[in-house]
C-alpha cells in the first residue's frame, strides 16, 4: 500500500475541507428527531387503536415489534439421506409431507431446492460435456 505524500498530506487537526460543516453542527434530520415526543405518539397511536382504529393499530404493531419469521426446528427423514437420486429426493420429501412428518411449506421449501440442485447439476454436466467436445476438436484439427 502507497503512502501519502507527506508535504501535501493534512496535518493533525488540519480539516480536508475547511469550508464545510463545523464539528457539533446538528443535520436537519437528527434536530428533527429532538422536537418530537416519540412517547407521545406512540400513546396516542395506542390509544386509537385500544379504541377500534385499525389503521392505528397496524402501524403500531408494524414499529413497535418485530416481524415474525418463521423458522422450522431441523429435521430427519431417513428416506432423504438414504435416496441417490435427485427425483428419489424429491419423492421421499412428498411422502414425508403426505405422512405429515413434515409441514407442506417446508416440503415445498425442499421440493424447490431439490430443483435448484437439479439445474445446477445440469450446468455442471453441459459444461463437462462442452469442454470434452471441445477437448475432441483439439485432438483432430
Amino acid at each position: 500500500m502507497k503512502k501519502p505524500p507527506t508535504a501535501t498530506a493534512w496535518k493533525p487537526g488540519q480539516s480536508g475541507n475547511p469550508a464545510g460543516r463545523q464539528s457539533g453542527t446538528v443535520n436537519a434530520a437528527t434536530r428533527l428527531r429532538k422536537l418530537i415526543d416519540v412517547e407521545g405518539v406512540v400513546n396516542k397511536l395506542q390509544e386509537l387503536a385500544l379504541a377500534g382504529d385499525v389503521h392505528a393499530a397496524r402501524t403500531l404493531l408494524e414499529r413497535a415489534l418485530p416481524v415474525y419469521r418463521a423458522s422450522a426446528e431441523p429435521l430427519d427423514v431417513p428416506a432423504l439421506n438414504d435416496a441417490v437420486e435427485l427425483t428419489d429426493k424429491a419423492h421421499a420429501v412428498l411422502a414425508a409431507v403426505a405422512d405429515g412428518r413434515i409441514p407442506p411449506d417446508l416440503g415445498a421449501q425442499l421440493v424447490a431446492a431439490i430443483g435448484t440442485v437439479a439445474r445446477v447439476v445440469e450446468v455442471d454436466e453441459l459444461a463437462r460435456r462442452v469442454a470434452a467436445l471441445e477437448g475432441r476438436d483439439d485432438k483432430s484439427a
